[in-house]
């Protein structure tokens, strides 16, 4: 699984990277048609250690740049995630403005989201929520298992992909569950259609000087969100 997703994000990638920057939180590759963020890892994180060529990402293609999902590097791996939402969320795509998450239902423990996102509990009450560091009422990872293959709805965070996890996710979903890929890093790639997703919820970039300066400046999510909009697009 892990092959043919890196091998879907990663077809007919062109353009170069006109900017990178690289934040306390997140990462951000701007190209020539869309732009594309990531989730920083946390120092402490392990294979954290300085990027080894500084200085040389800008005006790199973006294709080389999504080669990075390789690395052994995490920070590296990152900027090719980054790079790759740089592809695929372009400035001009179409799609609903819906937010991801209220395309799942509530159905307990059969509603399963992969992070905690925010006023999850008011959202999906009861749903089964899965963290890498569980909170009080949530799974830890190893639940997965047994949780995800009896799910009906699956919310899966994007940043499951920079990770590493997505991959295995998806191989233990369902065919009949309905599974959202959500986050401002869900790159907005129709092939992603193919390996079992229904729904993909992602943040295009439209004001990109303004979303630079708040990535350099270590802004969370909602600093980013005013500077773009959300995009969902439906494999129907």
């Amino acid at each position: 699984m892990e092959e043919r997703l890196s091998a879907g994000l990663r077809h007919g990638i062109s353009g170069i990277a006109e900017r990178v920057v690289i934040g306390l939180n997140w990462t951000y590759v701007e190209g020539s048609v869309g732009a594309g963020l990531a989730h920083t890892p946390a120092r402490g994180t392990e294979g954290c250690r300085s990027l080894p060529e500084p200085g040389s990402y800008r005006g790199s293609a973006l294709a080389d740049l999504a080669g990075l999902i390789e690395s052994d590097n995490i920070f590296e791996r990152v900027l090719g995630y980054a790079a790759i939402n740089a592809h695929h969320n372009r400035y001009d795509l179409d799609g609903a403005d819906a937010n991801g998450l209220d395309m799942i239902e509530a159905r307990g423990e059969r509603t399963v989201v992969i992070g905690r996102f925010p006023e999850l509990d008011e959202k999906l009450p009861g749903a089964a929520v899965i963290e890498r560091e569980p909170g009080p009422g949530d799974y830890p990872p190893e639940a997965a298992a047994d949780l995800v293959p009896a799910a009906e709805f699956l919310a899966i965070t994007a940043s499951t992909l920079s990770n590493g996890s997505l991959g295995g996710l998806l191989a233990l979903a369902p065919a009949t569950a309905f599974t959202v890929l959500v986050g401002p890093s869900a790159p907005l790639s129709p092939a992603l259609f193919a390996l079992g997703v229904n729904a993909l919820s992602g943040l295009v970039p439209v004001d990109l000087d303004g979303t630079a300066q708040r990535v350099a400046e270590g802004g969370a999510v909602s600093a980013l969100k005013p500077l773009g909009r959300y995009v969902t697009l439906t494999s129907d």
